[in-house]
């Protein structure tokens, strides 16, 4: 048979009050808040953070591509389920989705923030809000915390918190306050992840290298570049022996697709075999795409390609996700598309892509629920 999903990457819609009610009082006055935004529309103003972030696109799902707008639509038209816990779930029935893994909207744009000592204020803000949201159904929500990595030992002191506020990963800064990711004195952190059981998200608009905000050409061919943060971060692990000094370790890849990864993968090996001794590349005991196979979770919506690639991928560090309530959500017609991108796929690969590898890494208490019955 087939199961009913679990989104791997969904997210909330951060209501007005997620950061001033819930922020340290030291920090109220610059709290981010919801005004104008210029066109008769709502957008959270983030202080330090010149361009207003608009609530138009983060909850888009189920518009037509021509209806897609930034600009010009207000908090009370978004859909209630990316900010209420218990509307929430009509949203998840509606698109066969057993459980969710939970990243927030806003919280993506502050993980570039400048001011590590703001970001943390606002990382614990959320972190207390999100527990009211995923509060409201404990089976079926399950939210990731955010750290702002200001010091590794405070790193390990805030994956505790978040494990004992009972969320299941973290998501991580694409850039953390000191050195990068690869410095040695990490290690630390990611024994800290692997003993406490929380996998790590590096998500799509969380790095100084999604590009983003410059691109050649119109606008539109930005979208093109805002995975590169994160190919650059899997690389930069699996370079610098991250995960051969930390073999368990778990790294998910979210929201950047999965269906570059084989020519990705190819292309690591090469620069290894061929080019690591005069770019001074690190020697390791198995090659690149060894360790993004074994190490490495994506998750990917309406990629196709992943689906027809998978032979080549490793099909148990495959995810899939809805990206509810987002513009590049495929809610709610998952089911169709996911009918037609998995023809010729066993229920057994399909169900391990949908349900069973998100539900075993998170180690999810979701109850298996037929979708159709098996032909």
């Amino acid at each position: 048979m087939l199961k009913k999903m679990i989104s791997s990457d969904s997210h909330i819609t951060e209501p007005p009050n997620c950061y001033t009610d819930f922020i340290e009082p030291a920090y109220k006055d610059r709290a981010p808040h919801m005004v104008d935004d210029g066109k008769g529309g709502d957008a959270f103003k983030v202080d330090g953070i010149s361009r207003p972030v608009n609530v138009g696109l983060a909850a888009a799902a189920g518009k037509v591509p021509s209806e897609l707008k930034g600009r010009g639509v207000k908090f009370e038209e978004l859909w209630k389920g990316g900010w209420d816990g218990e509307a929430r779930i009509a949203d998840q029935d509606r698109d066969g989705i057993a459980a969710e893994i939970i990243y927030p909207t806003v919280g993506m744009i502050l993980c570039n923030h400048p001011d590590m000592d703001y970001k943390k204020a606002c990382f614990d803000a959320y972190n207390r809000w999100l527990q009211t949201f995923v509060d409201k159904s404990p089976n079926r929500l399950f939210g990731l915390g955010q750290t702002a990595m200001r010091s590794i030992d405070e790193g390990i002191k805030e994956m505790e918190e978040i494990k004992n506020m009972g969320f299941r990963g973290i998501m991580m800064p694409g850039n953390p306050a000191f050195s990068d990711y690869d410095d040695h004195a990490y290690d630390a952190f990611w024994q800290a992840s692997i003993d406490l059981e929380m996998p790590l998200s590096f998500h799509i608009l969380t790095s100084s290298a999604d590009g983003i905000n410059s691109n050649r050409g119109p606008s539109i061919n930005s979208f093109q570049s805002i995975i590169r943060g994160c190919q650059d971060i899997m690389g930069m692990l699996i370079f610098s022996g991250v995960f051969e000094r930390n073999p368990d370790l778990n790294i998910c890849c979210v929201e950047a697709d999965a269906g570059w990864v084989p020519h990705y993968m190819y292309r690591m090996d090469h620069a290894y075999k061929r080019h690591r001794y005069w770019m001074k590349g690190q020697e390791l005991a198995k090659l690149p795409s060894e360790y993004f196979r074994e190490n490495i979770y994506l998750t990917f919506q309406d990629d196709w390609v992943a689906f027809k690639m998978r032979d080549m991928l490793n099909v148990e560090r495959l995810m899939w996700a809805n990206d509810f309530p987002h513009s590049d959500s495929t809610w709610p017609d998952s089911q169709p598309l996911l009918n037609e991108h998995t023809k010729g796929m066993s229920d057994d690969e399909r169900n391990m892509i949908c349900f069973d590898t998100v539900q075993k890494l998170y180690n999810l208490p979701v109850a298996e629920e037929p979708l159709i019955a098996a032909a």
